[in-house]
Parts: structure tokens; sequence; C-alpha cells
């Protein structure tokens, strides 16, 4: 693969990730959020941005180590499967945010998880940095999940 390609590659990886986060930038908490009960380990909001900025350049990296590895004809379920997690993950803020649904996000989420579970096995198959890069999405999402599901358990 070209030097060429090979740029070009990780620039739309880092393009597609962040395109499925700028859907967070129209669903903003407001005001709604702000009313929830939430738990006193509730993270504060200032956080949100920097983590999320580190986890999709760690996503879009670890999606462009594996396609290195023969592209989309070689590596298709394991990139299907990056791709099915990315729009898991996309439409999660607008189900919680816009739709102020927490049940049904945490109904998503346990779905994302288990994509991203399901994405981080076919990784390591391919190239086991790229699964590693994947772990502290899947760390996240955990922590994410346990306060969607208390979020809603407070708030019904």
């Amino acid at each position: 693969m070209s030097r060429t390609k090979t740029i070009l590659g990780l620039i739309g990886w880092l393009l597609l990730c962040f395109a499925a986060a700028s859907l967070g930038a129209l669903f903003m908490p407001g005001e709604w959020y702000a009313g929830l009960n939430k738990p006193a380990w509730n993270p504060p909001g200032w956080i949100f941005g920097p983590v999320w900025s580190a986890l999709y350049t760690m996503m879009a990296v670890a999606a462009w180590l594996v396609w290195q590895r023969g592209g989309f004809a070689v590596q298709r379920k394991p990139l299907g499967w990056f791709l099915v997690q990315l729009v898991l993950n996309a439409v999660w803020t607008p189900l919680f945010f816009g739709l102020h649904r927490p049940d049904v996000a945490f109904a998503e989420i346990i779905l994302l998880w288990l994509a991203i579970a399901w994405t981080i096995a076919a990784f390591w198959r391919v190239h086991r940095v790229a699964a590693w890069l994947l772990a502290p999405y899947l760390a996240w999402v955990s922590f994410a999940a346990v306060l969607n599901g208390t979020l809603w358990r407070l708030n019904p």
C-alpha cells in the first residue's frame, strides 16, 4: 500500500469516526439533562469532550490498522462490525438527549456494548494492537451503561 493511500486511509477513518461523533452536537444535554436526578459519581460535563475525542481517535486508528491488512476486500467482517458499533454509537445520543428516552437508550447501549465486544474479538484475530485500542472505549461504554441505567432508575 502506498504511503499516500495509507495516509488518506487514516484521514478517512478519522473523518468517519468524527462524523459519527458530530451527531452528538445536534443533541446537547440541555435543560432536560440538567434537571435529572444524578448519582454522586456522575462525571462533570467538561470531561465528556476530551474523553470522547480520545476514544474516537483511538477507534479510527484501530479501524485503520485493520483496514491496512487487506482493506475491505479482506477485512469485510471485522470492519463491518466496526461500522455496526459506530452506527449504534451515533444512535445513542439522539435517543437519550434528543428523545429523552433513557429506557430506550439503555437497551441500545447494551447492544452497543455487545457490538464493541464483538468488534474487539474480530480485530484481535487481525491486529492485536487494534483490538487493545478499543479496550478503553469498551470500558467507557461499560461505565456509561451503568450511568444510563442509574439515570433511568432515578428518573422514572
